[in-house]
């Protein structure tokens, strides 16, 4: 195996013949990582470029790369190229133009034969023999993993855990979980700390995988062993005959995305499997499945490793079971292409246009900020002309900010800073929106159907809220009798005007988008003199130092808060205890106020709480940001960190930002920190 190290961006080398690249497309965004189709010195490839955050995610694409340098296989995805040094991270592989078997099964709904099924699972086992051989455990084995090239002109690239090619050959891939057998053994239960995540679904601090492919032992807390790959390759197995998600009824992935969905909660299910030896349903006689094979899957997940056999005695087993199946077929028929469920024909490349997303909600928020501006009637007094006292206290503000993705490779906060708004020395207004809600969307145009993946939909709430909100807000201090009043009207004017928008744009564009209600929680600061108005609704928060100590200025709108889950059920929402928390509706929406979510009004209200402060020389900053950083650092962390950093409020938001990535914070992170009083050179530092 070639490693091919980087000279510079868009470059790299092998000995002294140089290879360019380009990223053509993301085809599939996951939490660890983003698929593109490229080319590499004029070929398709496939990339996978990992979001590394801290250093320990930089170490972990340093162990990938050493792991995958050692792997020769034909079952095995094969890593043609590396890019490993700043600022690009990326494992260049060999192109497989096709959906994932995961999607060829619940998506596009056919079945392979008994006996192409028997090619996909021996050609997989060997590839996993070859890996434990070696001493590897992949430790996230499944079938929404799987690449296939199966006659049919499929345009979707997804790169997933297993790969196939024309010739039904699987190709394994994604090392991102694979560890060394014997650096497992060296960690004992009680200090074993993941090590990844999962490229699904299920990560505790104790273990790694998919949870609906995971062994009991591993549910239980205990340590990988190949048996734990052998019991997840006998349910991929049985999915592929079955055609059914494991622990549901259903054909459709995409309804059984999340355990949500399902009729068990994690922990529901987790309990299941592990004591009362709940099992995904058998396939049946009806599939055509000889019983040797549906044997081997049993023991394949029996409940005890040492039951269950190794990919060496499963590779003979199945070869066994394939002849006996050409002996009795002929050879011709065994690897013909897999047809479609109901023998109807797809020819997916003729039928289906992709959707594009034509809407900037950013242009749009603005339009309407505009609109309120022209409206207005400025004859009206402002509640700024009863601030004009020369007596009362007058901060003095400097303010910055810093926003990351932090582990998500897409960004769906926004922020704005507005000192000094409409040229008003005494009104400033900042604020912070977090963007939810993305997930895929079946979409209807012109009579066809077809899945699509609404990018950025979670942030396109907040991409319109941070341009509309501060318009409102500017054209309500001459229609409002408070600040309290304006902010009041600036939120729940932006959310109907959002939420007006994006009716609209569906009906012109004749698109209906079924389970796309994007929303944003939000969190607006307004200081009016030497007083401080701060509007929140969702989990964005604020706090004040006062005399160095913190003062909350927010309340967190989730489920989880008794008063907050009796207003939603008093509107006519539904409040259930979902996976691990309160959760809203069927979305399981964890926040009970934002902009958008128009599926959930009115009981996911818009209008925000307000708390009104009156500013002393005893304030000395204001720090906002979004739950990406307080989900892992306390309002007492907060001004602790800040004490020991430069006073400089865009330097203090960064400092902020990255201590919360360091820590493990797995959302998007912005901050900002409003200095309320002159910072001396001598305090800068101390």
């Amino acid at each position: 195996m070639v490693v091919f190290r980087p000279v510079q961006g868009g470059i790299v080398t092998e000995g002294l013949k140089v290879y360019g690249y380009t990223l053509l497309s993301d085809n599939w965004i996951r939490a660890e990582s983003v698929v593109y189709e490229a080319t590499l010195d004029g070929k398709r490839v496939a990339v996978k470029k990992p979001v590394l955050s801290t250093s320990e995610d930089l170490d972990k694409f340093h162990k990938e790369l050493q792991l995958l340098c050692k792997l020769d296989h034909p079952g095995l995805a094969k890593m043609v190229a590396a890019h490993s040094k700043p600022p690009h991270y990326m494992f260049f592989f060999e192109f497989y133009e096709s959906p994932n078997l995961s999607e060829m099964l619940h998506v596009k709904e056919w079945t392979p034969s008994i006996d192409q099924v028997l090619i996909i699972a021996v050609r997989l086992a060997k590839a996993l023999l070859y890996l434990h051989n070696l001493g590897i455990l992949h430790r996230d084995v499944k079938p929404a993993n799987i690449l296939v090239n199966v006659y049919h002109k499929f345009l979707i690239l997804v790169s997933v855990d297993i790969l196939l090619d024309k010739d039904l050959n699987p190709h394994l891939a994604d090392f991102g979980l694979a560890e060394y057998k014997n650096d497992l053994k060296k960690v004992s239960v009680e200090n074993w700390r993941s090590s990844g995540k999962p490229t699904g679904g299920f990560h505790k601090k104790n273990m790694v995988g998919t949870l609906i492919y995971m062994a009991p032992e591993i549910l239980k807390k205990e340590i990988h062993t190949e048996k734990s790959d052998v019991y997840s390759f006998g349910v991929s197995i049985n999915e592929l005959i079955t055609g059914v998600v494991p622990y549901t009824d259903l054909r459709a992935e995409a309804q059984a995305h999340t355990v949500l969905d399902m009729n068990y909660t994690e922990h529901q299910l987790t309990a299941a499997v592990v004591s009362d030896g709940l099992r995904p349903v058998l396939a049946g006689p009806e599939s055509g499945a000889p019983s040797t094979l549906l044997s081997l899957i049993q023991r394949c997940w029996d409940s005890n490793p040492q039951s269950r056999p190794s990919f060496n005695d499963i590779v003979g087993e199945l070869s066994s079971i394939l002849e006996l199946i050409e002996g009795a077929q002929g050879p011709a028929l065994i690897g013909a292409p897999p047809s479609p469920r109901g023998d109807q024909s797809m020819d997916v490349s003729n039928n289906v246009q992709p959707f594009q997303e034509a809407v900037n909600w950013s242009t749009q928020g603005e339009h309407f900020a505009r609109r309120a501006s022209c409206e207005a009637d400025f004859s009206l007094t402002s509640w700024l002309d009863s601030s004009d006292d020369p007596s009362t206290y007058r901060p003095v503000l400097s303010w910055g900010s810093f926003a990351t993705c932090g582990r998500r490779e897409t960004m769906e906060d926004t922020h704005f800073l507005s000192p000094n708004i409409g040229n008003e020395r005494d009104f400033h207004v900042f604020g912070i929106f977090d963007g939810h809600r993305v997930h895929s969307a079946s979409t209807f145009i012109a009579g066809q159907s077809m899945d699509i993946a609404v990018k950025h939909a979670g942030a396109a709430a907040a991409e319109f809220s941070v341009q509309a909100l501060p318009g409102f807000l500017q054209a309500l201090r001459y229609m409002s009798s408070s600040p309290a009043d304006a902010l009041i009207k600036a939120f729940v004017k932006t959310d109907i005007a959002f939420r007006s928008e994006l009716d609209s744009h569906r009906k012109s564009k004749r698109v209906i988008q079924k389970d796309w209600h994007p929303g944003c929680t939000a969190a607006t600061a307004l200081i009016v003199g030497n007083k401080l108005f701060v509007a929140n609704a969702g989990d964005c928060r604020t706090i004040l130092c006062r005399a160095g100590r913190p003062v909350v200025l927010s309340r967190d709108h989730i489920a989880s808060c008794l008063e907050e889950r009796e207003r939603v059920v008093s509107t006519g929402g539904i409040v259930k205890w979902q996976v691990d928390t309160w959760r809203v509706g069927a979305a399981a929406l964890q926040v009970t106020r934002s902009i958008g979510d128009d599926d959930l009004k009115p009981a996911v209200t818009a209008e925000p709480e307000i708390t009104e402060t009156i500013l002393s020389a005893d304030d000395e900053y204001l720090v906002m940001a979004s739950d990406g950083l307080w989900d892992v650092v306390s309002n007492a962390d907060v001004i602790s960190i800040i004490r020991d950093t430069v006073k400089e409020p865009g330097m203090c938001s960064k400092r902020l930002a990255t201590e919360a990535a360091e820590r493990g914070s797995k959302d998007n992170i912005t901050v900002i920190v409003i200095f309320l009083r002159p910072v001396s050179t001598a305090e800068r530092i101390y």
